[in-house]
């Protein structure tokens, strides 16, 4: 079979029986007799190709159907096949960009087999394009994460640390476009490269910050907003971002004037679990942590707060670590740096409780080589 996977709909046993003669052996054919038989097929095996329908079915239409399909299978290509009565309906419907083709019948075959080979090019013209926008997105994140961990490695640290913590709220808390979120939670600071270290560290040691020093923090949101929403897809994850220090009740930066359910739902889980991760980094047990969340009226929106205490609680069966002493080369991503790791001038490659990447490897590596680091390393290392 040189096609693909084809789904056909028909009320009309005889029309479905001379599509399967005419395609057989040319696709991997699956024909059915109502909308709802097919969005049952949907729901358990989303990889066909082209999805073909009769437009005139009783209880669900061609119409209806298809745009029941696309939410099922949206990478499908649609077409649609119509009597001549139904033409102004079905016009109707291709405009509004719901199908791909419609073909009236009856259609002879070579005419329905060059539209599912049209079907089939449009597929995987979509699919290739669809996968290099997500491979190229995919490569400018962590083209930015791996500046972000050499740059500002506290900044990295506590971005790494509450897009966990996001990721587990999200899994408590499913909503559509999730990954926009979680993306938002990795590139939260990344402004943060503009912010002098001196109030990073006492703005992530929540220790009481200048009102210059303050403003100067909270426009780091801004900054990265304006850098990632340059980036294709990524207009929502700039939105979160802008909006992650806005308080429920209105107040907080940026200062315009929205407020509860207004604010972005990303912005908000954010808002929450950015002040949570400054907490615990003051080993603050978990119902300390709540009990001064709880006692900040207004700032937090109250339903993303109540699902918070149930993740971290639940944090609480955290994994054993054990204190080593490891060789660069040695050095894995499953591991967490123990202390500081200061070069020969004084440069600082990487912080205490860091995460060990891929970037900070090389980077750890290349100063080996000069002699600009003291080996062994110490890291803390999972146990079973």
């Amino acid at each position: 079979m040189s096609g693909g996977k084809i789904l056909v709909v028909d009320d009309e046993v005889n029309i479905l029986s001379g599509i399967r003669r005419q395609l057989k052996g040319v696709y991997d054919l699956t024909t059915v007799e109502s909308g709802k038989e097919a969005l049952n097929i949907l729901s358990k095996d989303k990889k066909f190709i082209v999805i073909i329908s009769d437009y005139m079915m009783p209880q669900m239409n061609g119409a209806q159907f298809l745009a029941k399909a696309q939410k099922i299978s949206p990478d499908s290509v649609r077409i649609m096949l119509t009597g001549q009565a139904d033409l102004e309906a079905v016009i109707n419907i291709v405009n509004e960009g719901n199908i791909f083709r419609f073909l009236t019948k009856p259609c002879p075959p070579e005419i329905l087999q060059k539209n599912i080979n049209d079907g089939i090019e449009q597929y995987r013209l979509k699919t290739v394009e669809k996968d290099l926008l997500t491979r190229t997105l995919s490569g400018a994140l962590q083209v930015i994460t791996d500046m972000l961990v050499l740059v500002q490695p506290q900044a990295f640290n506590k971005s790494m640390r509450v897009k966990e913590v996001v990721h587990k709220i999200l899994l408590q808390l499913p909503v559509e476009n999730s990954w926009q979120i979680e993306v938002a939670a990795t590139l939260s600071q990344i402004g943060c490269v503009t912010v002098p270290d001196s109030i990073l560290e006492k703005v992530y040691g929540n220790v009481e910050v200048p009102f210059e020093d303050s403003i100067m923090y909270q426009l780091h949101s801004k900054t990265s907003s304006d850098l990632i929403v340059k980036i294709p897809r990524l207009e929502k994850v700039a939105e979160i971002i802008a909006y992650q220090q806005k308080n429920y009740d209105g107040s907080g930066f940026p200062a315009v004037p929205i407020a509860g359910e207004e604010i972005p739902f990303g912005a908000r889980i954010l808002r929450i679990v950015l002040d949570y991760d400054t907490l615990a980094q003051m080993d603050m047990d978990p119902d300390e942590i709540m009990e001064t969340l709880n006692s900040r009226e207004g700032l937090y929106d109250a339903k993303i707060l109540a699902v918070l205490k149930k993740v971290i609680y639940l944090k609480n069966e955290k994994k054993r670590y054990i204190l080593q002493k490891k060789m660069v080369t040695e050095l894995d991503e499953s591991m967490y740096l123990a202390e500081n790791v200061v070069s020969a001038s004084g440069i600082t490659i990487g912080e205490k409780k860091q995460r060990i990447t891929k970037t900070l490897i090389t980077a750890f590596r290349n100063y080996a080589a000069n002699r600009e680091i003291k080996e062994p390393v110490n890291v803390f290392v999972i146990t079973d």
